[in-house]
């Protein structure tokens, strides 16, 4: 029996999982709207012309976005700790997050610095998002550059780290000139956020996202043949360079994009796919690839769903919520040391 088929029931409850929790995260909120209306709102027959504004405006797109932004750190995550055949390794492992935290910090903190020269770019939001994915994009030309000199795929790893302490570096000397405002707003752009995406916004990530889920597709059969070590996956005749590449690639576009738009988001591409192996005990990529995705886009919907904290004003950043839950995780997968499947 093929590895599809055995798990077709957790597939199938996984995926109504998905939907309950996207329909619970429409309704919850400050303002509370029944699930029966939450359907009729996402199909424009709803009487309350309140609710409807919400449902379409606000919540839809946050769903959405919480989606988008869980399963594309869940495979993110896999791919790295797949590359690295490392169960600790994350999405950010290459520094992207950092590179996208040095752009955003060179605008909103490079403005006290600069005296003022940068603060006209602060009217758009495009502006932080422009900035992030550059800082993100540079970041990773630095480390194809270096990879494309190095054999050793750990040693991009370290590459990698690298990189972001420089990035975090540079980070904290912008953030010891600038002023307690710009710290700030910069503090709030760290916390992430999934509600403020428009429409607009939410259609150039999601096609972003897709280049970066078609390129992680096109790596299941290197990343399955990476479980038999980097040695016997040559022997086999797999082109280590080409496919480093498109794994860093896919990656990159998946983080990278995600940092750009919601903010650099926690523990949510380290713990997915150790929670997703406890459910499907397999290593094969064409059974976890998908499953990742169910679990990331769940698990993030909840994660918002507590954050807004339902019938009260008040929303918890997302970042924090995710640590809590991320955290204890990966601490119970030490604690256990359950063999890892690598």
């Amino acid at each position: 029996m093929s590895d599809s088929k055995s798990y077709k029931l957790p597939f199938v409850l996984l995926s109504f999982l998905l939907i309950v929790c996207f329909l619970g995260n429409i309704s919850l909120g400050s303002v509370y709207i029944p699930i029966p209306d939450v359907f009729k709102g996402l199909f424009g027959s709803i009487a309350n012309e309140s609710w409807s504004y919400i449902i379409l405006n606000y919540r839809l797109p946050k769903a959405l976005t919480a989606i988008l932004v869980g399963s594309g750190l869940g495979i993110s995550g896999l791919l790295m700790q797949t590359l690295f055949r490392n169960p600790l390794a994350g999405p950010f492992v290459l520094g992207i997050s950092s590179g996208a935290s040095l752009g955003v910090a060179i605008i909103i903190l490079g403005a006290g610095v600069s005296g003022g020269f940068l603060t006209g770019m602060l009217i758009s939001k495009w502006s932080l998002v422009v900035a992030a994915s550059l800082g993100s994009f540079l970041v990773l030309l630095a480390v194809l550059a270096v990879s494309s000199k190095v054999r050793d795929t750990m040693a991009i790893l370290i590459i990698g780290l690298m990189f972001g302490s420089i990035t975090s570096a540079v980070v904290s000397v912008l953030s010891y000139f600038s002023s307690a405002q710009k710290l700030q707003q910069y503090i709030f752009w760290g916390f992430g956020s999934l509600g403020n995406l428009s429409w607009r916004e939410l259609a150039i990530f999601f096609i972003i996202y897709i280049f970066g889920i078609l390129l992680s597709i096109l790596s299941i059969k290197a990343l399955n043949t990476l479980l038999l070590g980097e040695n016997y996956a040559k022997s086999l005749g797999l082109n280590m360079k080409r496919s480093r590449l498109i794994i860093i690639l896919a990656t990159s576009f998946l983080a990278g994009t995600i940092t750009a738009f919601a903010g650099p988001i926690a523990f949510i591409g380290l713990a997915i796919p150790h929670l997703t192996r406890q459910i499907f005990t397999t290593a094969n990529h064409k059974v976890l690839l998908p499953a990742v995705f169910l679990f990331g886009g769940i698990l993030m919907l909840i994660c918002d769903s507590i954050a807004q904290l339902p019938n009260s004003d008040y929303t918890l950043p997302i970042n924090a919520i995710t640590s809590i839950i991320g955290a204890p995780v990966v601490i119970w997968l030490l604690v256990r040391k359950r063999k890892m499947v690598f």
